[in-house]
């Protein structure tokens, strides 16, 4: 009969457990004798249930070892005995609180009304005479209420310590899943930073190089002047200085993703007033860039540090893609807006006017200029996160990379 079994409570038998039986078994069996003597000693038992009396004790016991995987049958089992026997009640005390701690409470509740019928009356059975019946009944009644309630203080304890150790379990994965989640928007955060930081100066080392190389080439072939020693030197010095700043700019990313104390290197927070570096850089490729803003130092002054950074990297993708796929078109990088009404950065650039030139290509060489092509993706998902929006758009031959960030009052 273990269906009346509440699941909750089901376990194998350990070691302990094992420990627990044998000790209230023997408990049991001495308490029980200590009770069948002092009760024989009083002559209070008939005789009819005196050669009974420790057999049905001795029944009560046994079953005591089946008390965790079959509770209901131990208790109906137990129910005659402890009605009848008086040795047998200290096996029925384990009983009613085996009831109480491992049966569903609707079925604990028949078993216990089952208990007080059957042994309220059994000292007027027994004796034969009712001038001790009402403190029979306050006695059965106690013993049976206060097994019950142990019982059942058990049960809850047992109850709230397996809640508290799933609780546990479930905190403890919700931990792992946020630590995971956290570590993969960690490695998303830097794979966006490196794409922003290295694609822009390795464009422009491309355009360099492969505007030297053309040169040379052209040359050779007699279509153009040669290079002099100047340009040469001017050329690998600009190549040589882009060269480096993309390697110490690869370093400090690196450094941050192995930051232990959380804080950015602080030439990894590029400011607004920055990008007119940017723009020169751009311009000393050949590319013709036309920057205007309505922004002053004073009013940026007290924008985050992150808001700074984000309009930085959305002027230097459109630049990056211009230069990398409309090569040699005019670019104009615009900033607007104000405390309450947002800021907005925008980048337009010519579209390609031949299938062959609309390419990645070099203006010089027309060799492809490599890219991730996560460039734009990265870049929504940095505005999304600083609470704005990003669109490009295509229209009149001219491509248009906008965004549009939230500019709190002051």
């Amino acid at each position: 009969m273990t269906h009346g079994l509440d699941p909750a409570l089901r376990a194998g038998r350990t070691w302990r457990d094992w420990v627990v039986d044998a000790a209230l078994f023997c408990a049991a069996v001495f308490l029980g004798m200590v009770v069948l003597g002092v009760v024989k000693e009083q002559g209070e038992l008939p005789g009819w249930t005196a050669e009974l009396d420790p057999l049905l004790g001795l029944v009560a016991c046994l079953a005591l070892w089946w008390r965790r995987g079959f509770p209901l049958g131990v208790a109906l089992i137990g129910l005659p005995a402890v009605a009848l026997a008086t040795s047998a009640l200290p096996a029925g005390a384990v009983i009613v609180t085996n009831v109480a701690l491992r049966l569903r409470w609707r079925r604990a509740l028949v078993m216990l009304a089952a208990y007080v019928v059957c042994m309220v009356p059994s000292g007027l059975l027994l004796s034969g005479h009712a001038k001790d019946l009402w403190f029979d009944a306050v006695f059965c009644l106690t013993y049976l209420l206060a097994s019950f309630a142990w019982g059942h203080a058990l049960r809850s304890r047992r109850l709230l310590v397996q809640r508290l150790r799933v609780d546990a379990e479930r905190a403890r994965a919700e931990h792992e899943r946020r630590l995971a989640d956290a570590r993969r928007g960690e490695r998303q955060a830097i794979a966006r930073e490196m794409h922003d930081v290295l694609a822009h100066r390795i464009s422009l080392l491309s355009v360099h190089a492969g505007a030297l190389a053309y040169r040379t080439r052209q040359a050779e072939a007699g279509a153009g002047p040669a290079l002099n020693s100047t340009e040469v030197a001017q050329s690998a010095e600009v190549i040589r200085g882009n060269a480096h700043e993309a390697v110490e700019e690869l370093q400090e990313v690196l450094h941050l993703l192995h930051a232990e104390g959380g804080g950015e290197p602080v030439s990894l927070l590029p400011r607004i007033q920055d990008i007119d570096g940017l723009v020169a850089d751009a311009r000393a490729t050949g590319q013709p860039v036309n920057f205007h803003t309505e922004l002053t130092a004073d009013a940026v002054h007290e924008l985050r540090s992150q808001l700074h950074r984000t309009v930085y990297r959305v002027a230097q993708e459109g630049l990056t893609n211009a230069r990398k796929h409309a090569p040699g078109t005019p670019v104009s990088v615009c900033l607007t807006g104000g405390p309450g009404t947002g800021l907005t950065v925008e980048v337009r650039n010519g579209l390609p006017t031949s299938p062959a030139t609309a390419a990645t290509a070099d203006t010089d060489t027309g060799e492809a200029i490599p890219g991730t092509g996560a460039g734009l993706t990265g870049l929504a998902e940095r505005v999304r996160l600083d609470g704005g929006t990003l669109d490009h758009t295509a229209a009149d031959n001219t491509f248009t990379l906008r965004a549009r960030l939230p500019w709190p009052e002051r």
